[in-house]
């Protein structure tokens, strides 16, 4: 255990001295160098006070008052001291003084923080954070509220008693009651480690219980479609207007390698011609903040020009929110019988694997 440098000092405040030549008494803590100082209520004559000691002169019942919250104070401020470095180790000035002064932190509950958290991002949305990584944090939320009930039977808890066999708990029940997959596991709680490293920033807790918790994706393989697979979807016909526009993004995004979410946000602005005459996509990925420039094929391009002046605010293409698409994606899949599982993530990791290839795919079908 660390031990910290710690000491205690009693001193007049000279800068402070009365009309009637009295100067208050005040109490300076030091930890590793760090101070922490209050007021004693109490006001001490100069000519009675030993510096060095730190105490009244005299035998007076005035001087032996002062000595006495003196020495008092002194022994409460170390058993302070000796309690919080037993109990956590890690021992500030200021949480001394707190604790001496009666106005310690109230214990802060886990739940309150995530719901301080999640309120102060909602208002982020769609300018530092995006809707996904928001709704993320609250379902972390609801799963730590229901593994409370679960294990503890319990509404709320310190954040202090947020230890490592909880994370450990936690992890497990996501597992065993959710049955997520380790990917999404580690997701949730990574937004969890997020709020417990934000208690360590308030000082609420010193210790900080994923610090030995590892927490590491494994590598999965998503799939991509074929040639043959992607011509399928292209020549596929739909009667459901908004199948037949699920299927238009997803083929969209197969041409361009841009996620749903780059998609979602394009717009007219970011279709820019070339001095040679051909069509480029220019923009930042909402995910990484990174430029793209793309070339824009003949089968994208035709979808674009398949919904000119068909949508809103001047965007591109007709999106609608992710659930929706990946449920309608799963339907195409269905329909088209594409024995894969069909997500937003596919159209990507399928431009990857034909994108050499995929202009000769585009010249057939032009």
């Amino acid at each position: 255990m660390k031990r910290s440098t710690f000491k205690v000092l009693f001193f007049l405040k000279r800068d402070k001295q009365k009309a009637n030549g009295m100067i208050p008494l005040f109490c300076r803590i030091t930890v590793d160098g760090q101070e922490a100082r209050f007021g004693m209520k109490c006001d001490v004559n100069l000519a009675y006070w030993d510096v060095k000691t730190g105490k009244a002169i005299g035998r007076t019942v005035e001087a032996s008052k002062i000595n006495t919250l003196v020495d008092n104070t002194k022994a409460a401020i170390y058993r302070i001291y000796r309690e919080i470095q037993e109990r956590e180790n890690y021992v500030t000035a200021e949480k001394i003084k707190n604790v001496f002064l009666g106005i310690e932190q109230k214990h802060q509950t886990i739940l309150a923080l995530f719901d301080c958290h999640n309120k102060e991002r909602k208002v982020q949305i769609g300018v530092t954070l995006s809707k996904t990584t928001y709704e993320k944090y609250c379902i972390t939320r609801q799963r730590v509220a229901d593994f409370l009930v679960y294990k503890y039977n319990m509404n709320d808890i310190s954040v202090k008693e947020v230890n490592r066999q909880f994370v450990s708990d936690f992890e497990t029940y996501l597992f065993m009651q959710h049955n997520y997959s380790p990917n999404t596991v580690v997701t949730l709680l990574k937004k969890f480690r997020h709020i417990i490293e934000l208690a360590l920033n308030k000082e609420w807790i010193y210790r900080n219980p994923f610090n030995e918790h590892k927490l590491q994706w494994q590598k999965t393989d998503r799939g991509y479609l074929t040639q043959t697979e992607i011509k399928t979807l292209i020549n596929s016909q739909f009667d459901d207007l908004f199948l037949e526009r699920a299927c238009d993004i997803f083929i969209f995004c197969a041409f361009t390698g841009l996620a749903y979410t780059d998609i979602k946000h394009l717009t007219h602005d970011k279709i820019i011609s070339s001095f040679d005459g051909k069509i480029w996509i220019r923009g930042k990925r909402k995910k990484t903040d990174i430029e793209y420039n793309i070339p824009l094929l003949n089968i994208p391009e035709m979808i674009l020009e398949k919904y000119k002046g068909k949508t809103k605010n001047d965007l591109v293409l007709p999106v609608c929110n992710i659930n929706s698409y990946n449920k309608r994606l799963k339907k195409i899949a269905e329909i088209c019988k594409i024995r894969k599982k069909f997500s937003s993530h596919l159209a990507r990791h399928s431009f990857q694997s034909f994108s050499l290839q995929a202009s000769k795919l585009q010249e057939r079908n032009s």
